[in-house]
């Protein structure tokens, strides 16, 4: 189950804690950081480690539109993470919030 950006700023509001990645290239993330972890989707199969812990948990994926992280919920969900979360339309639909 994909999760939009309303439900994404009110849960950033509220200051609630949870696992979130963003898996943008870094000059992006430089640009307009969310507060996720950054792993550009080309190093995540590198870097399944730094996420490991998150495997039996949600973990919501943005990017800038939601085909990067489409991508990355497809991979991560192969690699046995159980509750894989796509912004849909990512960062760009974020920014039409406010």
């Amino acid at each position: 189950m994909d999760i939009t950006v309303e439900e994404l700023k009110e849960r950033i509001d509220k200051g609630e804690n949870f696992n979130f990645l963003d898996v943008r290239e870094e000059y992006e993330f430089d640009e307009q950081n969310l507060g996720a972890k950054l792993i550009p989707l080309g190093e995540l199969p590198d870097r399944l480690d730094e996420i490991e812990a998150w495997k039996e948990e949600e973990v919501i994926v943005h990017c800038r539109s939601g085909a990067r992280s489409g991508n990355a919920k497809a991979f991560l969900t192969a690699q046995g993470y159980t509750n894989v979360r796509n912004v849909l339309g990512g960062i760009l639909a974020y920014n039409k919030l406010d």
